[in-house]
């Protein structure tokens, strides 16, 4: 694969943030796709089960914030269990359907992560996590969110969460079982997949409030 290359000084350098406009959309295997993902270390980017690249633009900061929260609570859960490992939205899973994903954020059972040879574990995990959690962002569609937590499912998670802060709902997904959808909550259980971990959304949604009161500060102040 050709890299691309922007001049700086009179120096070649590689741009790892430019993704060829002929690639979007593109079809590709997963081998190709993960050469791709070395090509161009810094671009967020997903296969979908049929091959077809899909290229991510950067999250808000305000996404990116709650996104802080999330991870940051699931990380400091998993630390004290210590029956599993978590993982933010870089890491990537290879599904039995061939789609890659990277849910924002993941966790997955410690005898799974110890059966991966150190070689696999600098790849694409050959597996689903166990869970998964998305964050909706502003120019996220719903539908197309609704579709990929249900292709977790099928592929091997136990537990899937859809956090929406524009509605304040959280969509909790289970194998064969019907969704269920929590209207402005304020905690989320894990159990029993995550024995003692609680979600505490509401740190998510005060964002929310946070960013309405900046926004009348500031017009306040002009």
């Amino acid at each position: 694969m050709v890299r691309s290359l922007k001049m700086s000084h009179n120096l070649k350098i590689p741009d790892d943030d430019y993704i060829p406009p002929e690639l979007i959309g593109a079809r590709m295997t997963p081998e190709q796709f993960e050469e791709l993902c070395r090509e161009y270390r810094k671009a967020r980017l997903e296969l979908t089960s049929t091959g077809e690249l899909i290229i991510m633009p950067p999250a808000s900061p305000l996404t990116g914030m709650r996104n802080a929260h999330l991870t940051y609570q699931l990380e400091a859960w998993a630390q004290k269990d210590a029956t599993g490992v978590s993982f933010a939205s870089c890491a990537g899973f290879t599904f039995p359907n061939n789609a890659i994903r990277s849910p924002d954020a993941s966790w997955m059972r410690r005898e799974k992560w110890d059966s991966l040879s150190e070689q696999q574990k600098e790849r694409f995990c050959p597996f689903c996590a166990d869970f998964v959690a998305e964050l909706r962002s502003r120019t996220d569609r719903l539908p197309s969110l609704l579709r990929k937590m249900e292709e977790y499912i099928a592929n091997g998670a136990s537990l899937g969460w859809l956090i929406d802060p524009s509605t304040r709902r959280v969509y909790v997904y289970r194998p064969n079982e019907e969704v269920v959808v929590l209207e402005n909550p304020e905690t989320v259980s894990g159990e029993p997949l995550l024995p003692g971990f609680t979600l505490n959304v509401s740190e998510l949604w005060s964002q929310d409030l946070q960013d309405s009161q900046d926004v009348v500060q500031c017009a306040l102040t002009i």
